[in-house]
């Protein structure tokens, strides 16, 4: 069944531009969306005019009473295929141990309520989800009472829902779901739906056990690379060395002579290599001599590109955000400090590489993959073979991480993988390796930032001016026309543009700056920079001021903000101010706001011969109503462990356009060895849920820069922070 969403394009000229830019790029498909925004930053919401959503496109009861829930959003292992059916199920009045999960096909219906498209992403399942999900699950519980009603010849009030099964009052009759679903099928969609009152919650809000975990224990989970069709071939693509680079020329002589290759050709991308299996394929690609045009993305080294981004930084940009008067404001401060900061590219590196499995036909594309953005990877899918959307079908496996690379708005390695196809003739299993992904994959935007902050002679800031420079992730991709505002990214400004100190003298400005390295998303997105900075300045201007850093940040925040709940939370619970550490030990503080959840991270820290040891995290996270805590302590640890690999140790350099890292040798994430010992602690709250997938990264950098400030007296303004020397 297939609904349309309500077009609100109408609202917003932007938007409008949006949709004009899809159809084009989609060949025809149109979308509606509706994106409020806050702060200068897209959130997804719920549109105005309730959307009907019938139960049965989400919701499979069989005669046996088991219930299948359809989750329209991709598992990559933050848990939505617990938390999302969590909110069906309470509505619904089911036995959870009947409960199980798959995946949804591409439709309207499984569209984001806030983008408009089929899509996972900006932490925002739970939010997204949390009124559509509980209507579909009591839309279904009314029809259900309203079939055992009407078979049993009694009102509807007199009957009420529980474990699966109907009961009525008066005469103890019961009926299970799966003996009523066929006649509550066939009955119309209520027009009044009344969700429960949280007081009432059975499921929502305790612990449960996610349900796709014995499936990954037992080896039947689906990922990509478990896809195998007859007939299919294994392909590895040689892509450029360089950004932007094209083949000049080619000879496979030696690759096709090796023991199962089918083949060898030529797509947009490279060369592709087609056998029988994923060695003989990658052997006979490393036996190819391909001539390569580089074109100008040879001419990009880091040590330059950061030199050209930090002369950049002093000069005036486009204003994000201006409050008061900067200049005046520095000449009334009593103290001032100037810094400049310096963040890398990074990858994403998840620990499933990217792989597409295309079965091409005439008249039809199926494609396995684990995408974050099905909605737009079939349009263009479709584009590229020259079908139309509805003919291409699109089978979301799991992910083995995402982390935003597979929400790639160009929708670079399904479009490859059905030009493959098309040279092939045959049904292909694509596989980049690691190296390909970290070498000519996208990126998180490398940044230089300078700011400069003033205190007055009681020690509040007075005033405060911060030039980033970095590239624009929404730029040339369909998101640009309501993800810019007067050339203005808000995602590079997110988390400096928004920061919450009051500070009378505020300005914040942006260069985007363009060149070869494809970027987009990566977990925390335009925080994932700007928190480091915001937080080590502020921790600086405290001792500046002489002020404990946990007490000067609660001072700079209004009384009633979120951010002060989450602050003193961690401070109590790590014994901040109380607790003796061992000799050598320090604390560090940070607090940030992301994806409208609220983080607090004090993180205990050593140095061992010069190397930064974290001991202990202690986190805070005020996200609104909970409803798996369980996926939240989990969220939390893992954000931590992905945002510490990127302050220790991640860092993508270039030389003479080529990235010199390949693998998890020389881009190691976070090793067993260096685990921190992490303590989640959750605030209590009455809010609809936000997000919860990204907020606990952005605090753990400056979390720790903090403590080594503490530690050495020495500020980390450039990351990853091993390749300070702290001796």
């Amino acid at each position: 069944m297939k609904t349309k969403m309500r077009n609100t394009a109408a609202q917003n000229p932007s938007r409008r531009k949006f949709l004009k830019e899809s159809v084009a790029l989609m060949g025809g498909l149109v979308i509606g969306f509706y994106l409020p925004t806050q702060g200068g930053r897209a959130y997804a919401a719920e549109a105005p005019a309730k959307q009907v959503y019938p139960p049965d496109a989400f919701i499979h009861i069989a005669p046996d009473d088991s219930i299948t829930i359809v989750v329209n959003k991709s598992e990559m292992g933050q848990g939505v295929y617990t938390s999302l059916p969590m909110l069906i199920a309470e509505e619904l009045e089911a036995d959870w141990s009947r409960i199980s999960v798959v995946s949804a096909p591409v439709g309207a219906v499984y569209n984001h309520t806030g983008f408009g498209m089929q899509l996972t992403g900006g932490s925002s399942s739970i939010p997204s989800s949390w009124e559509q999900m509980r209507r579909v699950g009591a839309s279904a519980r009314i029809l259900l009472v309203r079939a055992a009603a009407q078979q049993w010849g009694v009102p509807e009030s007199e009957c009420h829902a529980g474990n699966s099964r109907v009961i009525h009052a008066g005469s103890g009759r019961e009926a299970s779901y799966g003996a009523l679903a066929d006649a509550a099928a066939k009955l119309p969609l209520p027009n009044d739906v009344v969700l429960k009152s949280p007081k009432d919650f059975k499921i929502i809000g305790k612990p449960m056990k996610r349900l796709d975990t014995p499936a990954k224990i037992n080896g039947t989970a689906q990922f990509g690379l478990d896809v195998y069709l007859p007939g299919i071939l294994t392909v590895l693509v040689a892509r450029s060395p360089v950004f932007g680079g094209k083949v000049k020329s080619f000879a496979a002589t030696g690759a096709r002579k090796l023991p199962g290759v089918q083949g060898v050709y030529q797509v947009p991308t490279g060369i592709a290599v087609a056998a029988s299996g994923f060695w003989p394929a990658k052997t006979a690609r490393d036996l190819l001599v391909i001539e390569w045009d580089e074109g100008p993305g040879a001419a990009l080294t880091t040590t330059k590109m950061v030199a050209e981004y930090l002369a950049l930084a002093g000069q005036p940009g486009l204003v994000a955000r201006k409050g008061g008067d900067t200049v005046q404001g520095f000449r009334k401060a009593h103290k001032s400090v100037t810094a400049e900061y310096e963040v890398p590219y990074l990858a994403h590196a998840a620990m499933e590489p990217l792989n597409v499995v295309v079965d091409l036909k005439p008249d039809r594309c199926v494609i396995w993959t684990g995408t974050q953005m099905q909605t737009m990877d079939c349009a263009m899918a479709a584009k590229t073979a020259g079908l139309k959307p509805e003919q291409v079908q699109i089978h979301t496996t799991f992910l083995g991480g995402g982390f935003g690379r597979r929400a790639n708005p160009r929708s670079d390695f399904v479009i490859e993988a059905v030009q493959v196809a098309m040279a092939v003739g045959k049904p292909v299993k694509v596989v980049w390796t690691r190296e390909d992904d970290t070498r000519g994959g996208y990126y998180r935007p490398m940044w230089a930032d300078h700011i400069e902050a003033g205190i007055a002679k009681d020690g509040k800031p007075l005033a405060w001016k911060h030039t980033i420079v970095g590239q624009s992730i929404v730029a040339d991709t369909p998101f640009e026309g309501f993800m810019t505002h007067n050339g203005i990214d808000a995602t590079s400004v997110e988390g400096a543009s928004t920061l919450p100190y009051m500070i009378p003298n505020l300005q914040v400005e942006l260069h985007s700056t363009k060149n070869a390295v494809p970027v987009q998303w990566w977990r925390s997105v335009g925080h994932s920079h700007t928190a480091f900075v915001v937080e080590t300045m502020v921790d600086e201007l405290a001792h500046l001021a002489g002020k404990d850093p946990v007490a000067y940040r609660m001072a700079m925040l209004p009384a009633a903000s979120r951010y002060r709940g989450v602050l003193q939370l961690a401070a109590d619970k790590a014994g901040w101010g109380r607790k003796k550490l061992p000799a050598g030990h320090a604390y560090g503080v940070a607090v940030h706001q992301s994806f409208n959840s609220y983080v607090a991270q004090i993180a205990e820290v050593s140095l061992d011969s010069g190397k930064i040891r974290v001991h202990r995290v202690v986190a805070a996270v005020d996200c609104g109503m909970i409803v798996n805590p369980d996926g939240i302590h989990q969220q939390i640890e893992g954000a931590i462990v992905f945002g510490l690999s990127a302050a220790l140790h991640g860092a993508i350099t270039l030389e003479k356009g080529r990235v010199m890292q390949s693998n998890f040798n020389d881009y190691p994430p976070l090793r067993y060895s260096e685990m921190p010992l992490v303590e989640v602690h959750i605030v209590a709250s009455s809010e609809p849920p936000t997000g919860i997938g990204e907020p606990g990264t952005p605090p753990i950098a400056p979390a720790v820069a903090n403590a080594v400030f503490r530690l050495t007296g020495k500020r980390m303004r450039r990351m990853p922070f091993d390749r300070e020397k702290l001796v």
